[in-house]
């Protein structure tokens, strides 16, 4: 009967010494895994909801661009996009306007680095005095005056040494052509340079 009461006691302490080491191998595991959970970094936010797509960025330059407050038919500023990275090109007639396109484009949110290659026209007289002629042989034009209707139309006129470059977007071929040989035909011009874009009348933008 001892022999019994002894083999109970050594199975109760063995198993007693069994689940002590269980519990401690599970709170050792409980504690590397707390450990490794308070290590791991945070998952990555996915800003692309916050984000603007290309095509979203690309229109809000374009209307904040068009809407620069001294902005004409004279000066033509364009861009591109590197991601969310934007390089500012064309020229300008008002030399503060290539600091305030900057600035209006660096307000954009979602905008990141701003190169701005924006060139500044020299003063001059006589490039001034082309200005208005070259402007009245396109816009009194009888086909190409409809291009004159809107606040900024879409046919810029940029003038540089007597050099007269054509620049934005018209609806046909034939009035590409057109504006150019009205441009051609300015006393003084010499020289045309066509750059105009052909784009269907509902795509056409300034």
């Amino acid at each position: 009967m001892r022999l019994n009461e002894e083999r109970r006691v050594a199975g109760f302490g063995l198993r007693r010494k069994a689940l002590g080491m269980g519990l401690s191998l599970a709170l050792g595991g409980w504690t590397a895994a707390f450990s490794a959970l308070a290590q791991s970094p945070p998952a990555a936010k996915n800003q692309s909801g916050s984000e603007k797509n290309g095509e979203g960025l690309a229109r809000e330059l374009r209307h904040q661009l068009s809407v620069l407050p001294y902005v004409s038919v004279f000066d033509h500023i364009t861009f591109t996009l590197n991601g969310n990275n934007v390089t500012l090109t064309g020229q300008v007639v008002r030399h503060t306007l290539k600091a305030e396109a900057e600035a209006a484009v660096k307000s954009i949110e979602g905008v990141g680095a701003v190169v701005n290659q924006i060139e500044e026209l020299p003063a001059s007289a006589g490039d001034d005095d082309l200005r208005r002629a070259v402007y009245r042989a396109i816009y009194e034009d009888a086909v190409l005056s409809r291009y004159a209707v809107d606040e900024l139309p879409s046919i810029h006129i940029i003038v540089k040494n007597g050099s007269v470059a054509l620049e934005g977007q018209v609806e046909s071929e034939a009035d590409k052509n057109r504006a150019l040989v009205r441009a051609g035909v300015v006393a003084n011009v010499s020289g045309v340079k066509n750059n105009l874009i052909v784009r269907p009348k509902e795509n056409v933008k300034k």
